[in-house]
């Protein structure tokens, strides 16, 4: 919801500003209070979770969609399905991605370069520059993100999945850290080389959620001793670990419009005539059928490069066939 908004800044500055944000549980509206900063943050990683999720689904037949008001992605994110386990485990990480990044670039006053990794590697090379200071956008993920889960108490079954889908997510980003260097020596000879750690790219970070997306565990609660814990639904499946996704209940099939349960159906969407994968109008029309049109593209070509410092290009039109499934 809050990628929905325009920008925070102005809107945070009176007292009651965070108050006035929809959808923020009590402990999180005292987050807001006390780092207003980050929450131009917070904003920024729910934009980059929606639109990761839309390029990792654009071709399947729920292509996370997004609604006006509260519940952005209609019922989906509440029904305890693979693809609420996705939505979760990409905010969460969207919301330790940003804060990260924020840190490192000196926005916010609570947080900067993660100091504490220094001397010399193992590797032999020196470390120093700014490393991302994930330690940091990780524990605020937490805080923000979990409140809500926690705050419905850990009898909840759901609550449970959500967490872990929303710690998996953070995972996602910590397995994929890299080491970053920079030579020094006499002509590039790299007699010295310092290095820090920094953050992959989210796109990386949305590559490995939709995988794990792909193998996630179907499960359902166990009460062990006084502890509720989510166990495989059935014994062929493989045991799952911090990293991998967990869902409650099976996904509905997403092919007919149904706004009781956030469906939004597939008709009218484009797909691949020729493509046996999920986004072949065979699959993606759920066997309705598609309608064919030829439509007229624009696109850039003919470009040359002008010394200096130019490109110009031609336009050319073609017809292309274009199929949407009825």
């Amino acid at each position: 919801y809050l990628a929905k908004q325009s920008s925070l800044r102005g809107a945070l500055q009176d007292p009651g500003g965070c108050k006035g944000l929809t959808g923020l549980v009590e402990e999180q509206v005292r987050i807001c209070q006390r780092q207003v900063e980050a929450m131009d943050a917070v904003k920024h990683a729910a934009e980059l979770a929606i639109e990761e999720c839309q390029h990792q689904f654009h071709a399947r037949r729920w292509n996370c969609s997004t609604l006006q008001g509260l519940q952005v992605f209609g019922k989906v994110t509440i029904q305890g399905t693979r693809e609420s386990a996705f939505i979760h485990a990409i905010a969460a990480a969207g919301v330790a991605f940003a804060v990260t990044r924020a840190c490192s670039r000196g926005e916010l006053e609570q947080c900067g370069c993660d100091r504490r990794i220094r001397g010399v590697s193992p590797e032999g090379f020196q470390w120093s520059g700014c490393s991302d200071n994930l330690s940091y956008g990780i524990a605020f993920s937490q805080a923000f993100v979990d409140n809500p889960e926690r705050s419905r108490g850990i009898s909840s079954s759901r609550a449970l999945m959500n967490l872990h889908n929303n710690e998996a997510g953070r995972k996602a980003v910590l397995s994929r850290m890299k080491v970053e260097c920079k030579c020094h020596g006499v002509s590039g000879s790299c007699e010295v080389r310092t290095c820090w750690k920094v953050m992959p790219p989210f796109r990386e970070v949305g590559n490995v959620l939709k995988e794990k997306f792909e193998g996630a565990t179907e499960v359902h609660p166990k009460w062990v001793g006084s502890r509720k814990l989510l166990v495989p639904k059935s014994s062929r499946f493989k045991p799952y670990t911090v990293h991998d996704l967990v869902y409650l209940l099976a996904s509905p099939d997403f092919c007919d419009w149904d706004p009781r349960h956030g469906v939004f159906g597939t008709a009218g969407r484009q797909c691949n005539r020729t493509s046996p994968a999920m986004d072949g109008c065979e699959l993606l029309c759920c066997g309705r059928g598609f309608r064919s049109a030829h439509t007229e593209v624009v696109e850039r070509c003919g470009c040359k490069f002008r010394w200096c410092c130019s490109v110009t290009c031609k336009q050319c039109r073609h017809l292309v066939e274009v199929h949407r499934c009825r």
